[in-house]
């Protein structure tokens, strides 16, 4: 019988098909479930090139246990999406520098860090503004913001970029800083700002 990723076979008899030696299940299986594991993947990491590596990395693991695989105890996807946010989260926890004590200290659940819906709206629509007021600046402005406030480079760092003296990178940062709150001025409270921000 012929496999494809269309086909009614479910993963659970495609596992046990490649455990038995069927490379064509493996094939049809990789095709199914990794475009799901990855997009899970990169929504919880935000990094494509992490997020193809948690996905390797996961079905690697599917792989591995497939000899054993009890049928009947969990779907395969399920526990490849288990597996695939477990190596989310450790990655994320070693980007934070945070270890599993801290984390599972108490014995609960790791409380969602992650903004809201509303929050992650907010935050688009702010970067949005912003790159739509970066792009009016004068080049040279536009250029001395950016690598300040958004890459973090030190004004000596800046000059030696532009190949400027650091008083000219101060001068072209404020008059851009000054030209972007003007042009954002009449959208803050569209954008849930306030004086503070």
């Amino acid at each position: 019988m012929p496999l494809d990723a269309e086909a009614e076979t479910s993963d659970e008899a495609l596992l046990a098909l490649y455990a038995s030696g069927n490379r064509a299940a493996a094939r049809v299986l990789t095709i199914r479930l990794t475009p799901r594991v990855l997009a899970q993947a990169l929504r919880m990491l935000g990094d494509r090139a992490e997020a193809e590596d948690v996905a390797q990395e996961a079905m690697l693991r599917l792989w591995k246990i497939a000899p054993e695989w009890r049928d009947g105890e969990a779907l395969v996807s399920t526990w490849l999406y288990r597996v695939a946010s477990n190596l989310c989260i450790d990655r994320l926890r070693r980007r934070r520098g945070v270890g599993l004590d801290e984390v599972f200290g108490d014995g609960g659940e790791p409380e969602d860090e992650r903004p809201g819906a509303d929050q992650r709206l907010l935050e688009r629509d702010r970067a949005a503004a912003l790159r739509a007021a970066l792009a009016e600046l004068p080049d040279r402005q536009r250029q001395a913001v950016v690598l300040r406030h958004l890459e973090g480079l030190s004004n000596p760092q800046i000059a030696a970029v532009m190949d400027i003296g650091v008083e000219a990178v101060e001068s072209l940062t404020a008059r851009g800083k000054r030209a972007l709150a003007s042009r954002l001025l009449g959208r803050r409270a569209e954008l849930g700002l306030s004086d503070d921000t």
